[in-house]
Formats: structure tokens, sequence, C-alpha cells
């Protein structure tokens, strides 16, 4: 399994409107997308940071999804979020939910 970690910066008062966006926008695109596994997003107390975590069946299915469809997703999200988000990779390596442990 493979974890893509987007750290957003929150335009001030925004926190609902990112959490709204998420759901109604940006997480029926991720359904339709080949590997999709899960989406977790987490807004600060404060409402000016979000992360967001999709955990993705394969890095191919990930990387098809960046260059395809985050872009649009981008779009979306340029009424709550300033500036570039950041992205890293990972390949999970342990998870309770989705019964994943260590190769190790």
């Amino acid at each position: 399994m493979y974890a893509r970690n987007v750290s957003l910066h929150l335009k001030a008062n925004s926190g609902a409107a990112f959490t709204q966006t998420l759901e109604k926008d940006i997480l029926p695109l991720l359904r339709k997308q080949n590997g999709f596994k899960d989406e977790i997003s987490f807004v600060a107390n404060d409402r000016s940071e979000a992360v967001a975590i999709s955990l993705w069946e394969a890095k191919e299915n990930a990387e098809t999804y960046s260059r395809d469809v985050y872009p649009q997703v981008l779009k979306t999200l340029e009424k709550c979020v300033d500036g570039t988000p950041k992205v890293e990779s990972y390949e999970v390596s342990n998870s309770t939910f989705h019964k994943i442990a260590s190769s190790n």
C-alpha cells in the first residue's frame, strides 16, 4: 500500500469550507480512481493548517492520480488553500485498520 501526505495552509476562516469541499467535490473524484483505498484528513484546532492522507493500492495508482487528477483538485481547493500544498509520498509499513504489518 502507498500513501500521499498533503500538507495545506488554509486561508483565514476557511476550515469549514475545506472540509465541505473535500466531502462534496474531492472525495467523489478520489473514489473513481483506480487503486484508491482511503482518505483521512485533519484540520488544526486553529483552522490554519490541514493534512490530507490518501491511501492507494500501489505506487502507480497514486502517481496516475497525481498526474491526471490532482491538478483539478488543486483548482477546486484554491478558494480555501493559501499557497501550494506540500506533497510527500510513502510506502505504508503498518496499518491496524487495513491490517498491514511491517515486512521487516
